[in-house]
């Protein structure tokens, strides 16, 4: 069996400027930094979300919270894995009343989004929650949308999207350069 073709969509330039796109819009909204909590949707988002709370901490020189969820429990296809790889959440602050982005690297059908959600509402409720995404594709199966993109490609549903950031784990190796990859 003959390996997926690859198309690069970003490299290393285009996700610094799609990741400083989001920085600007996030900030652009006027949310008070010490009002705001990164939570990464667990793999592809939490870097991105480390990322994006250092580039906050640098422009305003105040912290914003940061967490992680791992929806793998949330999921509505998960009698479909027979043994879930279950990894960590960390939100250990209160998010009631606070300005949650949830944090993603690809949106595509808006289920990952819907499950975080779910979970989300486990810790608390947020005055409100904003997505944040690196990269929007078509093919939405749920109402979702994001309020912050960092880039919006076009790909055919036979075709996947793969974020690689510097220093995260994507598909279990440590990745050595930033590029979002088409693969057909």
């Amino acid at each position: 069996m003959s390996e997926p073709a690859e198309r690069r969509l970003l490299d290393h330039g285009g996700v610094a400027s799609a990741i400083a796109r989001l920085e600007a819009a996030i900030l652009a909204v006027g949310i008070a930094p010490r009002a705001l909590c990164l939570v990464g949707i667990r793999r592809g988002g939490v870097p991105l979300a480390e990322r994006l709370a250092a580039r906050v901490h640098a422009a305003t020189g105040v912290a914003p919270l940061l967490g992680s969820l791992d929806i793998t429990l949330y999921r509505d296809d998960l009698g479909a894995h027979p043994v879930p790889k279950v990894g960590p959440t960390r939100i250990d602050f209160p998010i009631t009343d606070r300005i949650v982005i949830l944090v993603d690297d690809v949106l595509y059908t808006g289920r990952t989004v819907r499950a975080a959600l779910d979970e989300l509402a486990d810790f608390g409720r947020p005055r409100r929650v904003y997505l944040a995404v690196l990269v929007a594709r078509p093919g939405r199966e749920l109402p979702i949308q994001a309020d912050f993109i960092g880039q919006e490609v076009d790909a055919d549903p036979s075709e996947r999207v793969e974020v690689r950031l510097a220093g995260g784990l994507q598909a279990g190796s440590e990745d050595s350069t930033d590029e979002v990859i088409l693969l057909g």
